[in-house]
């Protein structure tokens, strides 16, 4: 048994791995550290209020005091808290820098007084720019940032590098490709596009739709995340992708498909600042050396999402009446 702190917990990625954790590993207790901004839906883990072995802490990781005090007897340490909008990052770069760097810099070194064994860093493979039309980001992939968003998690990245490097802290990072799934806030491009398809309301689409990216499902993220805790070498950066390359506007065409919609719902609008062209995720290191692999084809993933939308209809209506604020334009990351 082993004492985990995760922070995000009540977002898209940290809530779907606490479940995916508590269904494994029942018997480990977790805190849950999360400031419940408007991307924190306190739904998302309220199944386990109240359970033996969880905590849900209300905080915002830049509080040293209190990351100090949380981090006593904590084994693992698995940081998803990030600002990750794209479009928010332009608008407000500050914040992301505060939040991203700063906030990993304080829950850093909590955990290094706090002597935590093992810290795991989930980053993006945003970090690595754009790419053409062939090849694939490596871990060796020098880092190239084109948004706010993605160099403050760059930045997040090589704080985590000379923590290792400087004081020998166990810490380890994971880069992620696109993720999809149950409970993500409807900003991001699949949630978007399904609760807006729902509503029979237009459908926005940067550019000419072409951009392409690497769709990962959540839960294959956090078997990956798994593996890195019980194997991953500190020091070391794991890719996780799913090796599910579509565009943007295939992506759009496949859940119109399902849902019985007409394409004649998709609106295209002008190109984000900085919009990068292309990312895929190289993720035969993990695959090696952990013995990862994704279980769900991209066929398959997107079919358990829209299920799990359609099935949720009260999750969704607390996003469509205001209760989150859903931006007008979808962020394709």
């Amino acid at each position: 048994m082993q004492s985990l702190l995760v922070t995000g917990g009540m977002g898209f990625i940290g809530s779907n791995f606490i479940h995916y954790w508590k269904k494994h590993h029942p018997d480990d207790p977790i805190i849950n550290v999360d400031l419940l901004t408007y991307a924190g839906n306190r739904d998302n883990a309220r199944l386990f209020d109240g359970q033996v072995g969880y905590q849900f802490v209300q905080s915002d990781i830049g509080d040293e005091a209190l990351m100090m005090k949380l981090m006593q007897g904590i084994d693992v340490v698995v940081h998803f808290a990030a600002e990750s909008h794209v479009d928010r990052s332009i608008h407000d770069p500050g914040h992301f820098v505060r939040t991203n760097v700063v906030g990993t810099q304080i829950l850093l070194e909590a955990a290094r007084r706090g002597q935590v064994k093992k810290f795991i860093h989930i980053s993006t493979d945003e970090v690595y720019g754009s790419l053409g039309v062939e090849g694939a980001f490596s871990e060796v992939t020098p880092l190239a940032p084109n948004s706010p968003y993605s160099a403050s998690k760059a930045g997040s990245d090589l704080l985590v590098r000379a923590y290792y490097e400087t004081y020998g802290f166990p810490a380890v990072i994971t880069r992620c490709s696109n993720n999809y799934g149950p409970r993500q806030f409807p900003e991001k491009l699949i949630p978007l596009l399904i609760t807006r398809a729902l509503r029979n309301e237009k459908i926005p689409l940067y550019g000419d739709g072409l951009n392409v990216r690497d769709w990962l499902y959540v839960d294959d993220h956090c078997s990956a995340i798994e593996r890195v805790i019980e194997a991953g070498v500190p020091g070391e950066v794991y890719n996780v992708g799913g090796q599910n390359e579509r565009t943007n506007l295939e992506v759009v065409q496949s859940i119109l498909r399902l849902l019985g919609k007409p394409e004649s719902f998709i609106q295209y609008v002008a190109d984000r600042l900085g919009h990068d062209r292309r990312y895929a995720i190289d993720s035969s290191k993990i695959r090696r050396e952990l013995g990862w692999a994704p279980a769900y084809s991209f066929e398959k993933g997107l079919q358990k999402t829209l299920e799990w939308y359609v099935r949720e209809t009260e999750w969704c209506a607390r996003i469509a009446d205001g209760s989150y604020r859903v931006d007008k334009e979808a962020d394709h990351t």
